[in-house]
C-alpha cells in the first residue's frame, strides 16, 4: 500500500497544471522529432538538455517522460512509413510495418503501433510502481555468464530468422561485431582496429551507425534504381484498425509487454534483444506464418509493444540503482547529475516527489501520446505521398544533421557517408542489415560480459555455462538451431508422401 499511495502522491504532483503542460509538449517534441530519421528519443533529450536547466527538476523530468515515450512511437512511424528507423529499438518495426505501408495499410500500422505502445506503456508503468523492487532483486542476482548467454541467443536468432540466407545472416552479423570492436580495447587500453585515426579511439557512435545503414544506405539504394522504377504512389488504408486486426494484435501486445518489461528491468539489456525476440515469437505462433516478410501486423504490433514496455522496465535500474541500460536512459542519467542528483537506492527516500511525480506523469503522458498520435495518423502516412526524390533527400538532410548533432563532429559525417555505403553494398549483395546492426549494439557488452565472466572462473570455459540460467539459454539456442531444420524436413517429407499417394490411388484405380 506504501507504493500505491505514494503513487497517488506522485498524481497529484503531475497533475498540477504547469506538469501538465511540460507532459504534453516532451510529448509533441518527441513526436515530431522522433518522426525525423536518424533523430531518436535520447538525441532529442540531448539536444534539449541545456534548454531545461532553468526549469525546476521535476518540470524537467516529466517533460522528459514525454519525449521518451514520444520519441519512440515517432521512431516506430518513420521505421513503418519510411524504412529509417529513427532509433535502434525501431529496426524490428521496419521489418514487418514498412511492408504493410507499401500494401496500402499504413495506416493500421501506425494504429497498432500506437495502441500497442498505450497498452505496455501503461502496463510496464504500472509494474515499474509496483513490482520494481522485485524486478531488481532478480536482476541484481544474475551474473555476467547469464548476460552472455543472452547476448549469443540474440546473435543466433537474429542468423537464423531474418534473411532467406542463414550465411549472409552470420555475413552481415560479422560485419557489425567487426565494428562494434573498433575503439580501446577495455582490458589491456590499446587502440584496436583505428587505423590510426584517433577519432575512433572512442568507437562509432551507435547513432551514426544506424542512421548510416539504414537511412543513408536506403537513400542511395533509392536513388541508385530511381531512373530504373517509376515512382510509385503508395495507397494508405483507413486510419482504423479493422475487427480482424484487433483480433490478431491483442495477444502480441500482452505477449510483447510480457517481453519486454523483464528485459528491460535488466542492468545491462536495452529494448534491442526483446523487441527481436517478441517479433520471433510472434512468427512462432502466428496462425498466418505466411503473411511475415510481407506486412503481418502481429510483427508489428509484438515489437512494439516490447519496445515501450522495455522503456518502463529500463527506468527500473535507473531509478532504483543508478545504472541506465539504453542511450536514453544514459542520457537522462546525464541530466540527474547536471542537478545534483544521483540515482539510487536512496532516491526514493531523497526525492520522493519527483520520483513518484516522474512514475506518475508516464501515465498521463502514454494517455496523452494515444489521444495525440491516432487523429495524426492520416497525416503521418501522407509522408508516403511525398515524390522520393525529395523525400529521400530530405532523409539525408536530416540524417546529416542527426549524426554531427550526436558529437557534433565533423569526422562522423565522413563516417555517416562510409557507412551508407557499407548500406548500399549490402542491400547490393542481399545482407540483411538488422544484424550488422544488433552486433554493432551487443558485441562490445557481450565482449565485456564474455571476460568478466572468463576472469572469474580463471579461464576455465565452464565459466560461461556454470549457472541454471545460462544452461537454459544455451538450450533454447541449441532449439532454435535444430528445431525449425528437423520440422523443414518432416513437413517436406509429409508433402512429398501427400503427393505420392494421389498417384497410387489412380493406378489402382485405372
Amino acid at each position: 500500500m506504501d507504493a500505491f499511495s505514494e503513487l497517488m502522491n506522485g498524481f497529484a504532483t503531475a497533475a498540477h497544471p504547469t506538469n501538465l503542460l511540460y507532459a504534453f509538449i516532451g510529448v509533441l517534441l518527441g513526436t515530431a522529432i522522433g518522426v525525423l530519421p536518424g533523430i531518436g528519443p535520447a538525441m532529442t533529450i540531448a539536444l534539449l538538455l541545456p534548454l531545461t536547466y532553468s526549469l525546476e527538476p521535476t518540470q524537467a523530468f516529466i517533460m522528459f517522460a514525454g519525449i521518451y515515450y514520444g520519441g519512440m512511437y515517432g521512431g516506430s512511424t518513420t521505421s513503418i512509413l519510411l524504412n529509417t528507423p529513427g532509433e535502434s529499438a525501431s529496426v524490428v518495426t521496419a521489418i514487418e510495418g514498412n511492408k504493410m505501408a507499401r500494401r496500402g495499410r499504413a495506416a493500421a500500422a501506425l494504429a497498432t503501433a500506437a495502441i500497442g505502445s498505450f497498452v505496455a506503456g501503461t502496463i510496464g508503468t504500472l509494474g515499474l510502481a509496483l513490482l520494481a523492487p522485485v524486478v531488481v532483486n532478480l536482476a541484481i542476482k544474475m551474473g555476467a555468464p547469464d548476460y552472455f548467454a543472452v547476448m549469443v541467443l540474440a546473435f543466433v536468432a537474429v542468423t537464423t530468422v531474418l534473411g532467406s540466407s542463414k550465411v549472409r545472416g552470420m555475413a552481415s552479423l560479422a560485419i557489425g561485431l567487426l565494428i562494434g570492436l573498433i575503439g580501446i580495447d577495455p582490458t589491456s587500453g590499446q587502440q584496436r582496429l583505428t587505423l590510426g585515426l584517433p577519432e575512433l579511439a572512442d568507437g562509432i557512435d551507435v547513432v551514426v551507425v544506424a542512421v548510416g545503414l539504414f537511412a543513408v544506405g536506403e537513400a542511395l539504394w533509392i536513388a541508385a534504381h530511381l531512373r530504373r522504377t517509376p515512382a510509385e504512389i503508395i495507397p494508405v488504408g483507413a486510419a482504423r484498425m479493422s475487427r480482424d486486426d484487433w483480433r490478431r494484435s491483442w495477444k502480441p501486445w500482452l505477449r510483447g509487454t510480457a517481453i519486454g518489461f523483464p528485459f528491460g528491468a535488466i542492468p545491462a539489456g536495452g529494448a534491442e534483444i526483446p523487441t527481436f525476440l517478441s517479433y520471433v515469437t510472434e512468427k512462432k505462433l502466428s496462425k498466418h506464418p505466411e503473411e511475415f516478410g510481407k506486412g503481418a501486423i502481429e510483427g508489428v504490433a509484438g515489437p512494439e509493444a516490447t519496445n515501450n514496455a522495455s522503456a518502463a522496465g529500463g527506468l527500473v535500474p535507473l531509478l532504483t540503482l543508478g545504472i541506465p541500460t539504453t542511450a536514453t536512459a544514459a542520457v537522462m542519467l546525464g541530466a540527474f547529475q547536471g542537478y545534483g542528483i544521483q540515482p539510487g537506492p536512496r532516491l526514493l527516500d531523497t526525492q520522493p516527489e519527483l520520483v513518484w511525480g516522474l512514475v506518475a506523469s508516464l501515465f498521463i503522458g502514454n494517455a496523452i501520446l494515444l489521444a495525440l498520435n491516432l487523429p495524426l495518423a492520416p497525416m503521418w502516412a501522407k509522408l508516403l505521398r511525398i515524390p522520393r526524390p525529395y523525400l529521400y533527400a530530405g532523409i539525408l538532410f536530416f540524417a546529416s544533421i542527426g549524426a554531427y548533432a550526436a558529437n557534433l563532429s565533423t569526422f562522423d559525417l565522413w563516417l555517416l557517408l562510409v557507412l551508407g555505403a557499407l548500406g548500399f553494398l549490402m542491400r547490393r549483395y542481399g545482407l540483411p542489415v538488422v544484424p550488422a546492426i544488433i552486433g554493432i549494439i551487443l558485441g562490445p557488452t557481450a565482449e565485456e560480459q564474455m571476460r568478466r565472466a572468463l576472469q572469474i572462473s580463471d579461464g576455465a570455459i565452464s565459466g560461461l555455462y556454470n549457472t541454471w540460467f545460462s544452461k537454459a539459454v544455451y538450450f533454447v539456442i541449441l532449439l532454435v538451431l535444430v528445431v525449425p531444420p528437423m520440422v523443414g524436413r518432416i513437413r517436406k517429407r509429409r508433402t512429398s508422401q501427400q503427393d505420392a499417394v494421389p498417384q497410387h490411388s489412380d493406378r489402382t484405380g485405372d
